[in-house]
This record gives C-alpha cells, sequence and structure tokens, in this order.
C-alpha cells in the first residue's frame, strides 16, 4: 500500500509494488514522482530524510537526504555583505542538494529493481505533462512578477507564452524531462549491474553535468528576499564532496509501541518530547476532543519546540544533549510547567543541568515563575512575498481571505491568507512488511529560480541557520542545517507497525500529534485518527526567513467546536479558526497486528490518496 500527498506519487508507488518491486523501489519512483508534479513543494534539487524498517531483520534506519552548507558558507561572509539572517530565497540559501542522493543510497542498499524502472515515471510525467495542481499554479501567481522581472530562467519554465498556467492544465518541463534522462543514459552506459548503474547516476548528478551546471549558475546574482541580488557559495566541489548516508532512528516508548525519529538535525525528537510529557501528564485518561487536551498538547508543544531552539542542530560537529532531552525524569520536569492557562515566550529548559541559550534575535530573557529563563521571542509581520519570493511554503502570507478570528482576549490577526503549500509526503508497506516514511522538500520553484537547462531550482534550506555564534544551529561549513523535515514509523513488538508523517515545516511534528493520539490512545483507525480536527501552535518560533512568530498563536479546526475555541481563548490563546478542514496533510500505511495492510491520506488538501490491493 501506498498513501502520499499526491494522487500521481501514490498511483506510480503502487504500479511499482504490482511490478515485484518492494517498498524500498517503490517509495523511490513516488519520490521522483513527486519531484515532478509538485514542483511548488520539492524538487530534484531539494532535501528527502527517509525512515525505513525492513522487516526481514527488523533494521530500522535513516536514510539522511539533508545536503550540507557549502565549504565557503562562514558566518561573516553573510555578515560581511550587511545581513543578520540568511536570506530566506535566491543564491545565499543554497546547500547541497540531497534528494536526489537520498532516493539512490536508499535504491542502492535496499532497492531490487533497475533504476530505469523507477526513474521512468517520472521522466514521462515531466516529459508529456500531468494536471498542474491548483495550489502550485496559486503559488506560481504570487511570484509571477519577480520570475518576470528578476527570474527569468524560471519565467521560461513555470510562466510559458509568459503567463500563468491555468489550474488542471497539462504542464511540462521538458528541460527536467531531459536531467532525468540524461542521467538515466550515463547509468546504463555503466553496464547491466543494478548498484554500477545506481553510482554513475549519482556521479553524473554530483560530479558531472548536473553538478557543473549548478556551480555556473549560482555564480550568477539575482534578487532574494533581503531586497539584493547576490551570488551563492555553492560549489561544483561541495556537491563532489557529499553523499547521503545512513545513520540510526531515536526512538521512545509511548502508548505500547516504539516511536521512530531522526536524530536532532531534523526536528524529529520534538515530536518525542511532547509524547513523553503528554504521557506524564496522563494523557491516556484524557478526553481527545476536550479544551482542556489541546490546551495541554499546545503547551508541551510549545515547551518541547523551545528545546529545539535551544538544543537542536547537527550532532556530527555539536554537542546535542539528545539523550537528556528524551530522559522521562526530564519529561516529567519539563511537564510540570504546563498550566492552567497559555504561556507566553520561549521557555527551553536545562538538560542534565545545562544552561540553555537562544539567538539575540530572540529578545533579552527574563525570569520565568520558576527562576528559568523566558525569553519574549521575535514577533513581527513576515510581509509579502510576491517581490521577492517565499522562503518555506507554509509560511507567507498569500493572497485571499485571512483566518477566521475568534473572540477571545487574545486576539491576533495576520494580514492576508496563507500560502498553504507545505511540502511532500510519502508512506509504503508491502508485502513483506518493509516500511518507508520520506517526507521530500525544498528545492520550491517560489525559492530558488531555476538552474539553465535543468529544469529544477535549489534547496534554501541553509536559511534555517543561525548568523551568530555558538549557538547549536549557528552556519558552519559542511554543516548540516536544522530541518524540519520529520519522517516517522511506529512498530510494535512484534514487528508490525506504520510509517507516517506530514508535509508543513513547523506544523509537521504537531499535525501528528492529534494524529497519533486518535490512533495509539484513542482506538481509531488510521483514517478517522487522521480525519479528527487538528491544531498547531504559532507562538513557536518558525525554523524560515525572517524566523517571526504570532504571540500565544493558535490555529485551530472549527471542528473542534465553538465551545472548545471559545474555552481555549479565555485561557488566552490567540485563537484564530482555520475552517472545519486545514490543518495538517498527515498519510499513513502499515500492517496490523492481524497482518493486513492498511494505509490513509488527508482529505484536506483535496490531492492525497491511498491505495493498495
Amino acid at each position: 500500500m501506498v498513501a502520499s500527498t499526491h494522487w500521481l506519487a501514490s498511483a506510480v508507488g503502487m504500479s511499482v509494488l504490482e511490478a515485484g518491486g518492494n517498498a524500498f523501489d517503490a517509495a523511490a519512483a513516488a519520490g521522483f514522482t513527486l519531484q515532478v508534479v509538485e514542483p511548488h513543494l520539492n524538487g530534484p534539487g531539494g532535501d528527502a530524510p527517509i525512515i525505513g524498517h525492513r522487516a526481514a531483520d527488523g533494521r530500522t534506519f535513516v536514510v539522511d537526504g539533508q545536503g550540507t552548507a557549502p565549504a565557503g558558507a562562514t558566518i561573516e561572509a553573510y555578515t560581511d555583505l550587511g545581513l543578520d539572517v540568511v536570506p530566506g530565497t535566491g543564491q545565499l540559501a543554497a546547500v547541497v542538494p540531497g534528494a536526489f542522493g537520498a532516493w539512490l543510497d536508499l535504491l542502492a542498499r535496499y532497492g531490487t529493481l533497475p533504476l530505469a524502472d523507477v526513474l521512468s515515471p517520472a521522466i514521462g510525467y515531466a516529459r508529456d505533462g500531468y494536471p498542474l495542481v491548483p495550489a502550485a499554479v496559486r503559488t506560481i501567481r504570487t511570484v509571477e512578477r519577480l520570475f518576470a522581472e528578476h527570474w527569468p530562467t524560471s519565467a521560461a519554465v513555470y510562466l510559458p507564452g509568459g503567463s500563468v498556467p491555468e489550474a488542471g492544465a497539462r504542464f511540462t518541463n521538458p528541460d527536467l524531462a531531459a536531467t532525468y534522462t540524461r542521467v538515466l543514459a550515463e547509468a546504463q552506459a555503466a553496464g547491466a549491474d543494478r548498484l554500477a548503474q545506481i553510482e554513475a547516476a549519482r556521479r553524473a548528478f554530483y560530479e558531472g553535468f548536473v553538478a557543473e551546471a549548478v556551480a555556473a549558475h549560482v555564480r550568477t546574482p539575482v534578487l532574494d528576499s533581503s531586497g539584493t541580488a547576490h551570488a551563492g557559495l555553492l560549489t561544483a566541489d561541495d556537491l563532489a564532496g557529499w553523499r547521503a548516508t545512513e545513520e540510526p532512528t531515536v526512538a521512545v516508548d509511548f502508548a505500547g509501541v516504539r516511536v521512530h525519529k531522526t536524530a536532532a538535525w531534523g526536528q524529529g525528537p520534538v515530536l518525542l518530547q511532547q509524547l513523553q510529557m503528554l504521557d506524564a501528564l496522563g494523557v491516556a485518561d484524557a478526553d481527545l476532543g476536550s479544551a482542556e487536551l489541546v490546551h495541554t498538547a499546545l503547551e508541551v508543544t510549545e515547551l518541547a519546540f523551545a528545546d529545539r531552539e535551544a538544543w537542536y542542530g547537527d550532532p556530527a560537529d555539536r554537542d546535542v544533549p539528545l539523550a537528556a532531552l528524551l530522559d522521562p525524569a526530564y519529561a516529567e520536569q519539563r511537564a510540570r510547567l504546563v498550566g492552567p492557562e497559555a504561556a507566553d515566550g520561549v521557555r527551553p529548559g536545562s538538560p542534565a543541568g545545562r544552561t540553555p541559550r537562544l539567538a539575540t534575535l530572540f529578545g533579552t530573557p527574563t525570569a520565568g515563575p520558576d527562576g528559568a529563563p523566558v525569553w519574549p521571542g521575535r514577533f513581527e509581520d513576515a510581509g509579502a512575498v510576491g517581490a521577492v519570493g517565499t522562503g518555506e511554503p507554509t509560511r507567507g502570507p498569500g493572497p485571499g481571505p485571512g483566518p477566521t478570528p475568534v473572540d477571545g482576549p487574545a486576539l491576533d490577526v495576520r494580514p492576508g491568507g496563507e500560502t498553504r503549500g507545505d511540502t511532500c509526503h510519502v508512506d509504503v508497506v508491502d508485502r513483506w512488511g518493509n516500511l518507508v516514511s520520506a517526507t521530500p522538500s525544498g528545492g520550491w520553484l517560489q525559492s530558488s529560480p531555476v538552474v539553465p537547462g535543468l529544469g529544477f531550482g535549489l534547496p534554501t534550506r541553509a536559511q534555517m541557520f543561525w548568523l551568530e555564534p555558538g549557538l547549536p544551529s549557528s552556519l558552519a561549513p559542511g554543516r548540516r542545517p536544522r530541518t524540519t523535515l520529520s519522517p516517522g514509523l511506529v512498530l510494535r513488538p512484534d514487528g508490525s507497525g506504520f510509517a507516517f508523517g506530514t508535509p508543513g515545516g513547523d506544523q509537521q511534528d504537531q499535525w501528528t500529534i492529534p494524529f497519533l493520539l486518535h490512533h495509539l490512545v484513542g482506538g481509531l483507525d488510521l483514517q478517522a485518527a487522521i480525519d479528527a480536527p487538528g491544531w498547531h501552535s504559532t507562538q513557536v518560533p518558525s525554523s524560515f526567513h525572517p524566523r517571526t512568530s504570532t504571540r500565544r498563536g493558535v490555529e485551530v479546526e472549527s471542528r473542534l467546536g465553538a465551545d472548545v475555541l471559545a474555552d481555549l481563548a479565555r485561557r488566552g490563546h490567540a485563537v484564530h479558526d482555520a475552517g472545519p478542514w486545514s490543518l495538517g496533510r498527515v498519510s499513513a500505511a502499515g500492517r496490523r497486528p492481524d497482518g493486513l495492510l492498511h494505509a490513509a491520506a488527508n482529505p484536506r488538501g483535496m490531492q492525497g490518496y491511498a491505495a493498495g490491493r
């Protein structure tokens, strides 16, 4: 079974399973297809962390598809340009593209099919066309002027005939099709051996014609979100020196299962921290539809994400106290901070007695009620996006009406609507019980200009670094940015379980909380748990340019009920009714304890599908 954020990716993945491929083959085929059909959400030049489980031996692993900062990306290289944050768009935000290499690595280690069988569907859609979804059209419209006036290579692809394409129209990307086709041709020229072909494809991308085109393109200054044109720092040597790697998952026990995430170079551990705090607060006995539960979950979320700001980063060259952060005793200590009213500010903890520190952009800390430091945060209007692009598709305000405010003492109405593009996600389970969860993202069409001749843009994940020394996620050459991408797996003691995840930037490890609670605690099936009303905090500091938040802000689906929304407002939350079906893009696929396969997709985007037989 396959579940993803786009029906064509689900169909492609299912066709690979029916052709005899395993879950790893199917996930890669779906992933390559997503690069074509959701260009506003991901691309070949993006990022792709992948979590997999091999049923034959119980091996559970992470394929790290997060590219690193260029060798020339020092803090001084940016501050010398007068910048205090990394721009969210353009060339300066580019890191090594990791998605293509991650899918190749997964295929080489765990797949079974030839590369042509896995890559051909994506080539076909790029060459022959697919119906462009309305969200992609809306995204292109927000940056039409930018493309026409400043990013001509993007205009050539996304403004065919000089105008925004219509929703549902057949859309092609001949340059992307040609790029895939040439990569595949160079792979097949390496001989008949499957692994030799995959390695040749990797070389073509990271050491061959793709890397050469990327390096030449980045030297051209383009307008970015700073309002100024800048060239980039990425080089061909940066691409040649990077490879996707495999590492262990990080996991905790909750509700009789084991929940697996990436390490703290991603935000995945914040989900584990939330689950542990909720467990300490007795969530097993809670009314999952009550204002009390939603309030508690929101407060727990803000505590976990405050720890993300203080402690998460690339553990390859930083001392990240992850074991202490995931200690049940620490969770109990943090849970005691949850009170009856909405708390203000950013409140990181002190794992293993260490003193937290946040970026100076969060303001000057003061002592909280418990004596621990509280930072005020950075609350500003993110501004318009049309002139400079969007750093990440979940955050940018776009055309259309804004969310409906809920009357209450803490009201904070944002201007305009939001471009809720999010990211992509795919989950796969095969007949043998292998599981894959992947959250491809980056290389968004609205964030980085198209590389001439390649048909895709670069990742802008460097915007997640701080230009302040000494922080866990400070910029440094060769360091991984602290990504928001957060695939997940749940495994039971008998070996059954499911893959799950969602697009959504900082919301990813918030939108999966109501899903997991309703499924693991409330006993709802996967689809009913996905359909349950959702919520998230916007007081959580944004990981994306310009790194702002909404004081005590929360988004809630109106299906929670007017009484719940009013109760949350009385507790001091700045509540915004996001409508009945708006929050989350969760999908899941797995094997039940009785051996039956099951999967579910999200109805909210009206394009996610689950398929299987």
